[in-house]
């Protein structure tokens, strides 16, 4: 896999996942302003610049330190928009929400593995899934990550998205044939 000269070894793998959290968790008063992207390129470069501070062996692990990375980042721009002083609370909340997330991600794909070649392979699945998310069309994406990231019905779906709970329906049945077709393609 190719990797950034900017993100160092590893760091790029991460990059879908992370921008897969970050979409479900940037701020609504700083979608106009600041971009899910832009979020992860501050993180990756956070991570970059840290990455004497990592002391861990396995993805799980590289991939919870990059998630804390992120929340702080998300809690800086909430903070630098809002010309806040810190607020432990915030980031605390953030925190929450983006382990939330990821959790929905994981549930999502498998439930308990314990053994460490199990967990592994579970990791790089998880990284295949947010890859694939990526790859798909914005709009069953969208209904993707609002109905198993977020957890929102089909007809908060539709009302945010301006779409009858059918036609959301058939975005996520849609998106979810196109990612069983990517996810079982050897990776």
């Amino acid at each position: 896999m190719e990797q950034s000269e900017s993100t160092g070894p590893g760091l790029e793998r991460f990059r879908s996942y992370l921008h897969l959290l970050a979409r479900t968790q940037l701020d609504g008063r700083l979608r106009g302003k600041v971009d899910a992207s832009d979020v992860v390129q501050l993180t990756l470069l956070k991570a970059h610049a840290s990455l004497d501070q990592f002391h861990g062996h396995a993805p799980a692990e590289l991939a919870g330190w990059l998630r804390q990375i992120l929340v702080r980042t998300l809690a800086d721009l909430v903070r630098d928009f809002n010309r806040a002083r810190r607020d432990v609370a915030l980031e605390r909340s953030l925190e929450a929400a983006v382990e939330q997330s990821s959790a929905r991600l994981e549930a999502w794909l498998t439930a308990d593995q314990p053994s460490p070649s199990e967990q592994a392979m579970h990791n790089e699945q998880l990284v295949r899934l947010a890859d694939a998310l990526a790859a798909l069309p914005e709009l069953q994406r969208q209904a993707l990550v609002l109905k198993h990231c977020e957890g929102w019905s089909l007809n908060d779906i539709g009302e945010h998205m301006g779409r009858s709970p059918a036609a959301v329906a058939s975005l996520l049945r849609r998106g979810l044939k196109q990612l069983r077709g990517q996810l079982h393609e050897p990776g």
